[in-house]
């Protein structure tokens, strides 16, 4: 009597084995990827913090004209979001 109920476990227990491997196995996978998109937005916030900071100085020192500081901010946000690109991709 109790050889039939073990029968009747052994496929259950097989899937749900099979179900919870996957399920780690998914969880492995987004939490990956979630760090890749920190690591991408820390990129970028830097690069803006750069862009930021390097376009007072630039407009401090009084080397360029404001059109070429502004740029200047440009491309080195630019430049963060490649970075961003690289570090996702």
């Amino acid at each position: 009597m109790v050889e039939p109920r073990i029968r009747l476990w052994r496929p259950t227990v097989g899937t749900l084995t099979a179900v919870g491997f996957l399920a780690l196995s998914g969880a492995a996978l987004s939490t990956e990827q979630s760090q890749q998109r920190q690591e991408g937005r820390d990129a970028n916030q830097a690069a803006k913090q750069d862009a930021r900071s390097g376009k007072v100085d630039c407009r401090a020192a009084n080397e360029q004209n404001n059109a070429e500081c502004r740029q200047e901010k440009r491309d080195t946000k630019q430049e963060g979001r490649q970075d961003k690109r690289d570090v996702k991709y």
